[in-house]
């Protein structure tokens, strides 16, 4: 047995390509949404593994029918879920040639040009988007590729512990906070526990629909005075460009104001919204990062290169790597590393092994081109656009937070109906009842009818938010607040959440959701490789067709 054949490599290579080609043809024929039942693949392999070598082809006719049937097609057209991850033949081919070199390239003599190319392409990527000069290399910053926005979030969240520990002693670790959104990715939460903060101490300080779901500044102070009165030490806040739940854009700038005053470490995760960045058009999104610490983005996301790569730029890579250093294992030693000239990639992460990522990176760029790059993403934004337009359209549905790049988070209104031949002169209001409304010529038929504006509820929420600040403010006196779910929310956070598991369960769009509020909203991601504004139209229209079937048998 030869593992490393060079003839039956070609020969298993070519068929490799040839059916991953025929999938990438067919893929809009799949189910997006994977139909299978918890544990369907233990009933069809078997129980141990194989005494024996099995050909090629065995092994491909059974992935074809055991393995792709549980696939979540994340490449398809119509994937709308979560959000993309796409990818491209550039993408797949740098990754082979990766995967083909199969190198370890933790420190520069391990692999010279795995080091090397890092640097060059993380310091295009700077320019692109560009970031201020002291983010490069080349303004004596830095920035690696890791596997996930979580390692970048975990990493500087290390040196910014590190940096505050130094000056009031390790002791002193239960008094850290760590400070966000309620918006923010749970993977804040999750690195600081990993590194020893008390759960308590992180502040996920609350958004509101009223400012688009956005970290306020005055917020963020409030918050900050507070722990000090109370004898805590602010250490690391995350500003997040593009919230998971919404693609809230935290006002980058001005919440870099208010922490730099206390010596507080701010990452920017821009993780999604990041590559839209590129565009000059959308660059705003990120302006005052050159007040930030650390700056991130996943280009497998939204930047055709396929998963795994995380790009992390930082001010100061020497704070990096002075936390997590392995300077002292002698079987790490070499003349390179000790002359300091070079880039150890292992002091820049967590794990010591890692891969030849920047490959896939370089040949995405090289092969596609910035301009291509920018028309792409232009091209989701436009398609989301389109179907902004269509929800609009139909008044059984609403916009719930207004579309920033290429993510539409929309909901059906089953108790909104409109006013034929009535008087209301206040075009915010709508008509409420415990059942469906009716409402003809202005008259009210069915009872218990309540008159809601459309904006009354968020501006009341604000002043008693805004008053409950104050009062906790001033030190006299403590009160906390509770947030009550309208019966109207309750039946309507049902009927989408119906709706949503129609849609996906027919298998022809997958789309999923988000929670803000209390409010249950339909999330529409468009940024697939291959989605067409053919798709997004069709999307549409299965929404319309599925909430059809679901107020239908409502009413029923």
């Amino acid at each position: 047995m030869n593992p490393l054949d060079p003839k039956e490599f070609r020969k298993q290579g070519h068929m490799i390509i040839d059916f991953l080609a025929d999938y990438y043809q067919n893929i809009s024929n799949y189910p997006v949404l994977s139909q299978v039942e918890p544990n369907y693949l233990k009933k069809l392999l078997p129980s141990s593994a194989p005494s024996n070598p099995e050909s090629i082809e065995t092994i491909l006719e059974d992935y074809k029918k055991h393995i792709i049937p549980g696939i979540t097609h994340w490449q398809s057209p119509n994937y709308f879920a979560y959000f993309p991850s796409s990818g491209s033949t550039a993408g797949f081919l740098g990754e082979m040639l990766s995967t083909g070199l199969n190198v370890v390239g933790f420190n520069w003599i391990s692999s010279p040009a795995a080091t090397e190319l890092e640097n060059v392409v993380i310091d295009w990527l700077g320019e692109i988007l560009n970031l201020p000069k002291s983010f490069l290399f080349k303004g004596n910053g830095g920035g690696v590729l890791l596997g996930t926005t979580c390692e970048g979030i975990l990493g500087t969240l290390v040196v910014a512990r590190d940096k505050i520990l130094s000056k009031i002693g390790s002791e002193n670790i239960g008094k850290l906070v760590v400070y966000g959104s309620d918006q923010t990715h749970c993977a804040i939460q999750k690195a600081a526990h990993i590194i020893g903060i008390n759960p308590k101490n992180f502040r996920a300080i609350k958004t509101n629909k009223l400012n688009s779901f956005t970290l306020l500044p005055e917020l963020l102070l409030s918050t900050i005075e507070n722990d000090l009165k109370n004898g805590l030490v602010p250490c690391y806040l995350c500003v997040t460009v593009g919230t998971t739940s919404t693609t809230a854009i935290d006002p980058v700038g001005l919440l870099c104001k208010v922490a730099k005053d206390y010596g507080i470490w701010v990452h920017v995760d821009a993780a999604y919204a990041g590559s839209a960045c590129i565009c000059p058009e959308f660059r705003y999104l990120i302006d005052g990062v050159e007040d930030a610490d650390s700056f991130s983005l996943n280009a497998h996301k939204w930047f055709l290169t396929n998963l795994d790569c995380c790009c992390l730029w930082l001010k100061d890579p020497n704070s990096l790597i002075k936390c997590l250093s392995t300077t002292n294992s002698e079987y790490l030693k070499n003349s390179a590393s000790d002359s300091k000239q070079v880039v150890d990639y292992k002091d820049w992460q967590v794990t010591l092994s890692r891969r030849f990522r920047a490959l896939k990176v370089w040949i995405v760029l090289r092969s596609y081109g910035v301009d291509n790059l920018r028309n792409f993403l232009r091209s989701h934004i436009e398609m989301a656009k389109t179907f902004e337009g269509l929800v609009k359209m139909d008044k059984r549905f609403e916009i719930f937070v207004p579309r920033t790049l290429s993510v539409i988070c929309f909901r059906i209104l089953p108790y909104s109906k409109k006013v034929a031949n009535g008087k209301v002169q206040n075009g915010g209001v709508k008509l409420i009842s415990n059942g469906d409304d009716f409402v003809a010529n202005g008259k009210v038929q069915n009872g218990g009818v309540k008159l809601i504006s459309n904006g009354e509820d968020f501006v009341a929420n604000e002043i008693n938010r805004k008053l409950l600040d104050s009062i906790n403010g001033s030190g006299d006196v403590y009160m906390t607040h509770v947030k009550l779910i309208s019966s109207e929310n309750v039946v309507a956070n049902e009927i989408n959440r119906k709706l949503l598991d129609s849609i996906n369960g027919s298998g022809d769009v997958y789309m999923t959701h988000a929670m803000v509020e209390g409010v249950y909203v339909i999330r529409c991601a468009i940024g697939a490789t291959l989605t067409e504004e053919m798709h997004v139209v069709k999307a549409w229209k299965i929404v319309q067709d599925h909430a059809d079937l679901i107020l239908k048998d409502r009413k029923g």
